[in-house]
């Protein structure tokens, strides 16, 4: 592994608090998107898809997912992100790729894996990656299966499509400092995550 990609894997993290006064700059977008439609796709499927929100449009995505009460400093942190990335998948569509000619006898009885699903976190850690890499800041979040439904209305998203979740972008707050999972919960050891040849076995 290059330095470079080490480095780039080690700053990697969530941000739970924007700076409402900066922007993110359309080229520095663009690439943030590109990242996410270069990444291997199941069958070449390519079914993964993003709905792009930005001003109005991203106080209508908070409107339809959270309550309009609701408060904590999660949200009020979360709210002054200036861009969502929706992100969405279908398993009919890689069930439409897998009944064409080429992929019928791969497909077989099922999938092997829920490859709609594997795709679009590919598609997902290649935003964050580069969200680091062009000085931006994100976080990735799920959107409550009870709001899904409205979300999809909302945005005029076609039946047969489910969300993914969402990654927030933007620059992070003045002062703003790391929050959630990771600062309490520590990296669980490689010995029990890596395995030699055998489930238990500690990898060399």
């Amino acid at each position: 592994m290059s330095d470079d990609l080490a480095a780039l894997l080690r700053r990697r993290r969530m941000v739970r608090d924007f700076d409402a006064d900066a922007p993110v700059a359309d080229e520095q977008l663009q690439q943030v998107l590109d990242a996410a439609l270069a990444t291997p796709s199941a069958g070449h499927a390519q079914v993964v898809s993003l709905v792009v929100l930005r001003g109005e449009q991203v106080e209508g995505f908070w409107r339809a997912t959270s309550d309009p009460d609701a408060d904590s400093a999660w949200l009020r942190g979360m709210r002054r992100a200036p861009v969502l990335v929706t992100v969405w998948t279908s398993e009919q569509g890689y069930a439409e790729r897998y009944a064409e000619a080429d992929k019928r006898r791969a497909a077989g009885e099922g999938f092997a894996a829920p490859w709609w699903w594997v795709d679009a976190g590919m598609s997902v850690l290649a935003m964050l990656l580069t969200v680091t890499e062009t000085g931006l800041a994100a976080c990735f979040f799920g959107v409550p299966a009870d709001r899904q439904a409205a979300l999809a209305t909302a945005l005029g998203v076609p039946d047969g499509w489910s969300s993914a979740g969402v990654v927030a972008l933007g620059h992070r707050a003045p002062g703003e400092r790391a929050a959630g999972s990771g600062r309490r919960r520590p990296r669980r050891p490689r010995e029990l995550r890596v395995h030699d040849g055998r489930w238990g076995a500690p990898a060399s």
